[in-house]
């Protein structure tokens, strides 16, 4: 569908207004997989969906239908079956291995995505606190997360928050190539921590939990390209897709990780 943008241009010798023309007209559709082989029990989940047009409501619908696998190690084959929410694939009795490499194939149709993913070193997820921190000139509480990162560059960590049950939708990823073999305390400084939405701050009674997970180096590339592309971070005029490690022309990713999670209530 085309729309019209009309934007108001004020010279500065003489109001004129320009009308500009943007096409919005309906881009190709493309799949979105999420693909996760975590060392929990029943860990593994791959979900499928698809991209909207602008002018699509932005919720999730399920691409039923596909055949699913994952192997481990090129060795043994775990066929995932669809659940009963569409376009959500998992297994039961699949546990993955640090050290160990998956892969993952999807066939959707005529189109087959496939990708690799290895299991990094678990670092231990030492303690999680809550501390003070001055968001633009507010005092907010924001969970701070403690471990150590190993000596040897190479190590990758994507943070995911939840409070009072409901996941934070911002994106916390860090590698260790400034802080290697260093002990180290992250703050994590949500969207939420700006909100103007008490409802939203942290409070006396909440509680707040964390998962660490331990990643591979090209999945971080994803989580921080992403991030950057929502933060308005990126150095490309032109705002481009995440970085994926899914072959055959799919968005999204596939990652194998180990998982920790801490809890806390605040006081």
């Amino acid at each position: 569908m085309k729309q019209l943008l009309y934007i108001a241009i004020i010279f500065v010798f003489g109001a004129c207004q320009k009308v500009i023309d943007i096409d919005l007209n309906n881009a190709a559709k493309k799949y979105v997989i999420e693909g996760v082989v975590t060392d929990d029990v029943n860990g593994v989940s791959v979900k499928i969906s698809q991209t909207m047009d602008f002018n699509e409501d932005n919720t999730f619908e399920g691409v039923s239908g596909a055949t699913v696998t994952i192997t481990a190690d090129n060795a043994t084959e775990y066929e995932l079956q669809e659940t009963a929410t569409a376009g959500v694939y998992t297994t039961t009795g699949f546990k993955g291995r640090v050290g160990h490499s998956y892969s993952m194939y999807v066939q959707i149709g005529t189109d087959t995505f496939t990708a690799v993913s290895t299991m990094p070193r678990e670092v231990h997820f030492d303690s999680l606190a809550l501390v003070d921190r001055v968001v633009f000139g507010e005092t907010r509480r924001v969970p701070a997360v403690y471990y150590t990162d190993p000596e040897g560059k190479g190590n990758s960590y994507h943070f995911v928050e939840w409070h009072n049950g409901v996941q934070e939708s911002t994106i916390f990823v860090r590698n260790d190539e400034n802080t290697d073999g260093k002990s180290l305390s992250i703050q994590l400084v949500s969207f939420s921590s700006d909100s103007d939405d008490d409802d939203k701050q942290i409070k006396a009674g909440d509680t707040v939990s964390v998962e660490m997970q331990c990643i591979d180096p090209v999945v971080y590339k994803y989580w921080y390209s992403l991030d950057a592309g929502a933060t308005g971070e990126g150095q490309s005029a032109t705002p481009a897709n995440p970085v994926t490690n899914i072959t055959g022309g799919a968005l999204g990713y596939f990652s194998a990780h180990s998982v920790q999670t801490r809890t806390i209530v605040a006081e």
